[in-house]
């Protein structure tokens, strides 16, 4: 039994005590996901633009676990306002479009009011 611990480069992560993703068993387990470029450490004001940042965050882990966004079999959207995972659709439909993992979203907040969304996958390793 083999673990990996892969980071984003998030200074929560340390601060918070997590890794951006564990590789286990030839499974990819990815932590829930906002939507901050970690390169510059902002936070867009609009959903859809938080929902992408944290798409290609994830797509980075998962290429580092040996995995890509076709691997994903299970994904979570979690918004503090319901309302808005309509808008982020367009931005859904061009990472899983042709994946369609088992899916959910919940409404609930999140830990900065400013974050609109945050996405957790598990994936298998290809």
């Amino acid at each position: 039994m083999t673990r990996k611990l892969i980071s984003s480069g998030s200074p929560f992560e340390a601060q918070i005590g997590y890794s951006r993703a564990v590789v286990q068993d030839g499974w990819v387990f990815v932590s829930g996901t906002t939507g901050y470029d970690y390169q510059t450490m902002t936070l867009p004001s609009e959903v859809a633009d938080q929902c992408r940042n944290a798409l290609t965050t994830i797509q980075g882990a998962l290429e580092q676990a040996g995995a890509t966004m076709e691997n994903v079999t299970r994904v979570r959207y979690i918004l503090p306002d319901a309302q808005d995972f309509e808008k982020c659709w367009p931005v859904l439909q061009g990472f899983f479009g042709e994946v369609r993992p088992a899916a959910t979203m919940i409404s609930c907040p999140l830990m900065e009011p400013e974050m609109k969304i945050e996405i957790e996958v598990t994936a298998k390793q290809g």
